[in-house]
This record gives C-alpha cells, sequence and structure tokens, in this order.
C-alpha cells in the first residue's frame, strides 16, 4: 500500500510540474534574459574609461541562473512540441556556458541537459513539423550524436525543406569533423540537397541559399591546406593594418567580441598562448567587430594585448564567412590554413608544430 501511494504521489508531482510548465513562461524567461543583457550591453558601450569599463565588467550578466529557469520550465516536458523552439534558445546558449574544474581544465555546464535535449529530439520530434530552429541550434553542439540525429532528419523527415535545413545543419557540423575526402563528398552532397530543397526557407533573416553558399565558399578557399584570403584595413586606431604583412609568421587569426560567450576567459588563453610564444615568429591578430570605442578600451587597458582589426561593420568577417564568434584559424608563414576550430588546446598545438618547423630570426631551429 505505502509503494502504491509513493507511485501514485509521484504521478501526481510530476503531473503538476509537467502543467505548471508554459510556452509563454518560457518566453518570458527568454525575454528578460535578452533585455537584461541588452541593456548591460549599452552600458558597456557607453563605458569611456578604464575604470568604468571594468566596473561594468564586474556586473556582468551571467546567464546561467536564466538558463536554470528555462531548464525548469522545460525539462520535464521535452516530449511536448511546444518545447522545440525555447529548447533550441537552450542550447544556442548553454552550449558556450563553461565550469572552471580544480585542475584549470573546463568543461560544459550544461552537458546533461544538452545531451536530454538532443535525446528528446530522437525519441519524441523527428518528424515534427517545428524542427527548423531546433536543426540549426544543434550546430553549436559539435557532437557526433547530435550528426547523427541531423542525418536520420534529413534522410527521412515527412517534410522535404525540413529535411533540407537538417542537411545543412549536418553539413556546418562536418566542417569541424576535417577535411578528409569522405568527409568533404558529403559536406558536399548535404549542402546540394540543402539548396536544392529548401533554398528559400528563412533562418532567422537569411536563406537556406546563402548560408550553403557561404559553406561552399569555406570548403573552397578557408579548409586545411588553403591559402587564406588577404585581410586589409585599420586597427582601432586608424591606422592600416594587412595579414600579408605577416609573412614568414605563424599566425593565430581570431575573429572575436567581448560579447561572445566566455569571453573574458578566452582572451585569457589568447593572451598565455601570444605569451608562451613571445621571441618567436608568432603573432595574435584578432578580427573584433566591437564598437571602436569598446575595442579601444580593451586595448588601452591591456585586457588585449594583441594587435586587432577594427569590424564593427562585419566587412572583413564577412570575407571569411564567419558565423559564430569564437573562431580561429592558424596559418604558416605562407598563410596557409592548418587548423579552423575554436581556441584553445588544438589551436596552440598547431602553432606549436608548425613554429617547430620554422626557422627563427637567427637561423636556429
Amino acid at each position: 500500500m505505502n509503494r502504491l501511494f509513493r507511485t501514485f504521489s509521484l504521478t501526481l508531482l510530476a503531473c503538476a510540474t509537467s502543467a505548471g510548465a508554459s510556452p509563454a513562461d518560457a518566453q518570458r524567461i527568454r525575454k528578460s534574459w535578452e533585455t537584461t543583457f541588452e541593456n548591460w550591453s549599452l552600458e558597456a558601450r557607453a563605458a569611456a574609461t578604464p575604470e568604468a569599463r571594468a566596473k561594468v565588467m564586474a556586473v556582468r550578466p551571467d546567464i546561467a541562473p536564466t538558463l536554470r529557469q528555462m531548464w525548469d520550465q522545460i525539462g520535464t516536458s521535452l516530449a511536448e512540441d511546444w518545447t522545440l523552439e525555447p529548447a533550441a534558445w537552450f542550447l544556442r546558449a548553454a552550449t558556450g556556458v563553461l565550469t572552471s574544474n580544480p585542475n584549470g581544465t573546463t568543461s560544459p555546464t550544461f552537458a546533461k541537459e544538452i545531451e536530454a535535449i538532443r535525446k528528446a529530439v530522437e525519441t519524441h520530434h523527428l518528424n515534427s513539423p517545428k524542427l527548423t530552429p531546433m536543426c540549426m541550434a544543434m550546430v553549436s553542439t559539435h557532437d557526433p550524436r547530435t550528426l547523427a540525429t541531423l542525418e536520420k532528419i534529413q534522410a527521412n523527415h515527412p517534410n522535404k525543406e525540413i529535411q533540407g535545413v537538417a542537411a545543412l545543419a549536418a553539413a556546418m557540423i562536418l566542417k569541424t569533423f576535417g577535411d578528409e575526402g569522405d568527409i568533404m563528398r558529403k559536406r558536399l552532397t548535404y549542402l546540394r540537397k540543402a539548396i536544392i530543397q529548401s533554398s528559400d526557407v528563412d533562418l532567422g533573416g537569411t536563406p537556406v541559399s546563402k548560408l550553403a553558399e557561404d559553406e561552399l565558399y569555406i570548403i573552397r578557399f578557408l579548409t586545411k591546406g588553403r591559402t587564406a584570403p588577404d585581410l586589409e584595413g585599420m586597427d582601432c586606431a586608424n591606422r592600416p593594418l594587412k595579414l600579408s604583412n605577416y609573412k614568414g609568421k605563424v599566425v593565430l587569426l581570431m575573429f572575436w567580441n567581448s560579447d561572445m560567450p566566455d569571453a573574458e576567459h578566452i582572451a585569457q588563453i589568447t593572451t598565455d598562448t601570444e605569451k608562451k610564444f613571445h621571441n618567436r615568429p608568432f603573432a595574435v591578430i584578432g578580427v573584433n567587430n566591437d564598437t571602436v570605442e569598446k575595442l579601444r578600451t580593451l586595448e588601452g587597458d591591456n585586457t588585449i594585448t594583441w594587435k586587432n582589426f577594427s569590424d564593427p561593420s562585419n566587412k572583413l568577417s564577412g570575407e571569411y564567412r564567419v558565423g559564430t564568434r569564437p573562431l580561429v584559424y592558424v596559418l604558416d608563414g605562407e598563410r596557409k590554413i592548418h587548423y579552423a576550430g575554436t581556441p584553445g588546446s588544438f589551436a596552440e598545438l598547431t602553432a606549436e608544430a608548425l613554429l617547430s618547423e620554422t626557422k627563427t630570426e637567427t637561423g636556429e631551429r
């Protein structure tokens, strides 16, 4: 009898929790975060001195509590179609949130929740007509299991347009898996399918055809072994800056801004990399799309110690078809691409390997 009572009580509790979740509450949580962050961004842009900027940065909003609120709303209702949109927002926002470990490494704070969303899509939503935003949100995970889910959707979904969107998302994830022949052929196959079946589908103001064309451009000009396009522009002091002027040096080229997830940590590890390779033929070059004033403040208070193209209009970022930031390229002395992806250990190891093969200015190895 006691076991029956406990089971009945737990069932009632689960039903009550599920009944308390609603699309309106999920939307309210999201809008509240967007308003909070936009207000903070306005304050950060207005900070005119290093002291003012430091004060604003000290109160940068932490998205983790908002993500936990959102999870409270959707976590027990993932079998329901209405959760697909807020779950897609959760994926995009949570992927870049990291927890610092005692050994100095970091790990995804919401790894279990992200995996729960993938499993819910696999179990309940593979044929849902509301999958478009979820397919594109899955790109942010760079997870082989997510790729497998997208491949099922692109192969079997009853709606041809959603098949094409899933094919585009799968091609974008494959970009992080390398440039071997089989991977490249699969990417091209998926991009072709996306263009044929979903060309006019709107994805946040950009049609599938444009995103697919950008991916084709990346395959042609920005994959491993290609010579990276030259960049020419100005720094935040209106001084000319040109990527080709660093011929003979290993270059870590980073597209970034101060609003990207985990920006302070990424700035720190990039500074550490620059210090590690000091007095070697190595340079960090940023392409930053903050306002000119904000970049000046970042450089003026030594938060940033490397040279940066100032790119508030995203002209230079557009030449590299940059979608999400941060994005890093490691280039050799002839501007050939040896790595493309996120900053961190793999980028640093690639630079180390190239430097070991590069003669120093004194002719020594």
